[in-house]
């Protein structure tokens, strides 16, 4: 054991200094998703809704009933069933910009085995269901990637001594499936029935726990309307 030791240790210390090294190379890769949707520079007109991103203020939230984030309410049913156990379900109001209630959406989402986290991919696919009143429906099916909010909130909470994250950050999820990396949304009933749309999805939030997920932290859909479309409830302003 002696005599192998000094070969030993160069190994050991070369192993470690890989692992940090690639570990670096990773969070500090400067090649990271976008922050701007192309929607954000696109003259037509928009309908905007808000929700909060925080799932103890959710209708209903709920997982596998095993992450760090609880179901809301404690008594819903969990996904733990093999084929489901990395999905969630989100039921939240949806809001206008003036915090009136507009509608309701039902958010599924689920990790997608095409994460890819040395390409700064965390990818989660999701699938919106809206129900606006005296406006119509919508569902919306959408690629994102999670990658700048693991390395800039997730991660920086569970390095903190108090395991929590606090700061200023807003950032896009959307990326796809549509070429330029905004979601794709179909019409289902009233006037918005048979339209395909465009859409992007963002997220702003400011305090994060690395024990209980999403401290505060709010969501917000932008739906790009034909422009034929006139004004409907959760219309940006122009």
């Amino acid at each position: 054991m002696k005599i192998l030791l000094p070969f030993l240790l160069p190994l050991l210390l070369g192993i470690v200094c890989g692992v940090l090294i690639a570990a670096g190379a990773l969070y500090f890769n400067p090649i990271a998703m976008g922050t701007l949707s192309p929607l954000a520079v696109s003259g037509r007109q928009q309908v905007v809704l808000n929700y909060s991103a925080v799932p103890g203020e959710a209708i209903v939230f709920t997982n596998d009933g095993e992450s760090r984030t609880a179901p809301q309410p404690s008594k819903v049913s969990q996904l733990w069933e093999a084929p489901i156990r990395q999905t969630t379900v989100l039921v939240t109001a949806l809001k206008d910009h003036q915090g009136s209630t507009v509608g309701v959406g039902v958010k599924f989402s689920s990790l997608s085995e095409a994460t890819r986290l040395l390409n700064n991919e965390a990818i989660v696919e999701s699938a919106w269901h809206i129900a606006l009143p005296r406006q119509g429906t919508l569902q919306i099916g959408q690629t994102e990637n999670h990658w700048n909010y693991l390395r800039e909130i997730v991660l920086p909470a569970y390095w903190n001594a108090a395991d929590s994250w606090k700061g200023n950050w807003r950032g896009l999820l959307s990326s796809g499936p549509n070429a330029l990396g905004t979601a794709r949304v179909y019409g289902g009933s009233g006037r918005y029935a048979g339209t395909l749309l465009e859409a992007a999805e963002y997220l702003s939030a400011t305090a994060y726990s690395a024990r209980t997920g999403p401290v505060a932290a709010d969501g917000q859909l932008v739906i790009e309307l034909p422009q034929d479309q006139t004004r409907v409830a959760g219309d940006a302003e122009p």
